[in-house]
């Protein structure tokens, strides 16, 4: 028998998640354009206070390699390809865009990554975001094994003129999408960061999606012209 694949739901319900709660982050800042992010940095878990935050910014102009690197202009770039050694990815990345809802649409493909693209553009300050499917009925998809990275494994993007941006592995949570944690993810920070989106948990058949997001934090180590 003929196993059909899993719609694109499955993945539009974890990047949906994250998207919707963007959104919600975005209109709740009132004069914040979308495409940007709030202008209240929060840790992981909770708000940091402003001497913590002026620390921080700090901390990051004096270890952030973007700091070290001569300004460019990076309006026309898009990421081209992600490659992580560790998990065997080295997969294209397609441009996402939200829809008219604030939804985040995925990838075409199921072996293709994507980014999105109104955010940061990876390897310059704030947080970039990469989502990725985890699988269809019939074979595993781009980031099937997201969850065996470990801190210190690297990450590298590069971009459409060639240039790279190499960060390593800090974190990963694994999230319920009823309770997603925007400011975590899609939050300011001061300096270069990466995020790595994919489903994760039970399938839920009836819905036609998982119920948890699987969310990987990197920082920027080293950069490539």
């Amino acid at each position: 028998m003929i196993m059909r694949p899993r719609s694109r739901r499955s993945l539009s319900g974890l990047v949906v998640a994250g998207a919707v709660a963007l959104a919600v982050a975005l209109s709740g800042c009132g004069s914040t354009p979308s495409g940007t992010t709030p202008s209240s940095p929060n840790a992981a878990d909770g708000p940091i206070t402003s001497q913590e935050a002026e620390d921080r910014g700090a901390a990051g102009a004096k270890q952030d390699p973007v700091a070290q690197q001569p300004a460019t202009d990076v309006s026309a770039l898009t990421v081209a390809r992600v490659q992580i050694p560790s998990i065997g990815v080295d997969a294209n990345v397609e441009p996402l865009e939200r829809d008219a809802t604030g939804v985040l649409l995925p990838p075409v493909e199921w072996e293709d990554a994507g980014w999105y693209e109104a955010g940061v553009l990876p390897g310059q300050v704030g947080p970039a975001v990469i989502a990725g499917h985890l699988d269809t009925t019939l074979r595993e998809a781009v980031f099937v094994h997201l969850k065996q990275l470990v801190a210190g494994d690297q990450v590298t993007v590069t971009m459409s003129d060639g240039s790279t941006s190499t960060f390593a592995v800090d974190r990963a949570i694994d999230v319920e999408k009823k309770a997603f944690p925007t400011q975590e993810v899609y939050g300011p920070t001061p300096d270069a960061q990466l995020r790595l989106i994919t489903c994760n948990g039970p399938f839920d058949d009836a819905a036609d999606t998982y119920a948890n997001n699987y969310v990987v934090f990197a920082t920027l180590v080293s950069r490539t012209p």
